[in-house]
């Protein structure tokens, strides 16, 4: 169930490991239609979070998960520059930029980080001098540049992964919502407008929508997060010597990031929309005029040299952000009904290490993806609702208010800085910072 990167990744992984399978893919709208059709196109593992991880799991679940994501990498690239798939992917590395002086800690973190474990080049110390000729704008200070990673346009990426899922045999059917499923013996009926399928097993890749499912809704929420994009401007880019394909991005929680186009536009998000009350995702989650607004105030601030340029387009999409902020994948107790979200805004390329763990769930192989750290942490619950909504918005805003003031080189006020830290109260790494 889900058509997005997570359920066509599984599909590819099942039909390749056993070509006997009968799979079908259920999807609501059309394949990419969700985030995998909107996200900013970004595509790195975890090596950009191990400083994170490492504190949260121990030095060594920061490698494996790290290094499971460069297999995934390295599985992308494959599919992503195989002969007659036209994806736009640039693999110049992405830049972790910090803009304020509050950010410089959180680079110099990751450098630290990744020398400790003996991985420096993965992260690349980059002076501000250095920074300025990738991109020049006065916000920029020193940077980290993260070398294992690419940008695509993602509803190419989610398009060309449907024709090849076809093209093994599986049966995609779009537009075709499940509108109820029972699973009471060996086998699920999953009931859709036009009919019922009925299989063996049963993969929910659905991602945001499964906030709102019982089992899964105390260690999910929904951000959103919202993009603008620019009117052509390639002339500006040389200007501020912007032609390398780097993406960027900045060192906030709610974070700024770039990438540019063939014709020489911009792409800029801002991870900063509303919360959804209870997982369910309204008119907010992808028209929030006010999140919308703030994307393109972080784009004037941080790309001066842009000048004037027109915002041609604007949209938004949910993000299904786990208790920990990692992905998380299992089966439901007595069942043969498998599950996979939590990517919190992170996904394209943990979607792939998604896919080998829910095929492998699929198949009862126990491996490397199945054993992986995304399969066995003991996740920490989020508050019921209505403190989970209530809670949520205000540690929002709470850390909206901070970063706005240490982008202005303020000291935050003493509510936003006890809101920003209300999620630690309950073991919660969301919002923090």
């Amino acid at each position: 169930m889900g058509g997005g990167y997570t359920g066509l990744w599984t599909a590819l992984a099942l039909r390749e490991q056993r070509p006997d399978l009968d799979v079908v893919v259920l999807e609501a709208e059309i394949c990419g239609a969700g985030a995998s059709g909107k996200n900013g196109g970004f595509v790195h593992g975890y090596w950009s979070a191990l400083p994170r991880i490492a504190q949260q799991f121990g030095d060594a679940a920061g490698l494996e998960a790290a290094h499971l994501g460069s297999r995934a990498q390295d599985a992308m690239r494959a599919f992503c520059t195989a002969p007659n798939v036209d994806v736009w992917w640039h693999e110049k590395g992405i830049l972790k930029i910090a803009c304020s002086p509050a950010q410089d800690a959180s680079v110099q973190r990751l450098i630290e980080t990744t020398r400790r474990l003996g991985v420096p080049e993965q992260a690349v110390p980059l002076s501000p001098a250095e920074v300025q000729r990738h991109c020049a704008s006065p916000a920029f200070r020193a940077a980290a540049l993260l070398t294992e990673a690419a940008n695509v346009q993602p509803a190419r990426l989610a398009r060309a992964l449907r024709r090849a899922a076809i093209e093994r045999g599986v049966r995609i059917y779009e537009r075709t919502p499940m509108v109820a499923m029972q699973a009471p013996a060996a086998t699920a009926d999953l009931q859709t407008p036009g009919g019922i399928v009925r299989a063996r097993d049963v993969v929910l890749a659905s991602n945001a929508v499964l906030s709102a499912w019982p089992r899964l809704s105390r260690h999910l929420t929904n951000f959103s997060s919202y993009m603008v994009l620019t009117e052509p401007v390639p002339d500006r880019l040389r200007e501020i010597g912007w032609t390398g394909n780097e993406g960027l991005d900045d060192a906030r929680m709610f974070v700024h990031y770039f990438r540019t186009t063939p014709d020489g536009r911009v792409a800029m998000g801002s991870g900063s929309g509303p919360v959804t009350f209870g997982g369910r995702l309204g008119k907010r989650t992808f028209a929030d005029r006010a999140t919308a607004r703030r994307a393109d105030r972080g784009l004037r601030r941080l790309l001066p040299g842009l000048g004037d340029a027109r915002i041609t387009h604007a949209w938004g999409g949910a993000i299904d952000v786990a208790s920990d902020r990692l992905p998380f994948f299992g089966t439901f107790p007595g069942s043969r009904i498998h599950y996979g979200c939590g990517f919190s805004g992170h996904g394209v390329n943990p979607t792939y290490i998604g896919g080998q763990i829910l095929a492998s769930l699929v198949l009862g192989e126990r491996n490397e993806w199945t054993q992986s750290l995304f399969c066995r942490v003991k996740l920490p619950a989020f508050p019921p609702e209505p403190l989970r909504f209530l809670g949520g918005s205000l540690v929002r805003a709470a850390v909206l208010r901070c970063e706005e003031a240490e982008d202005e080189e303020r000291k935050p006020p003493l509510w936003a800085r006890f809101g920003a830290a209300i999620p630690r109260m309950f073991n919660l790494r969301i919002g923090t910072r």
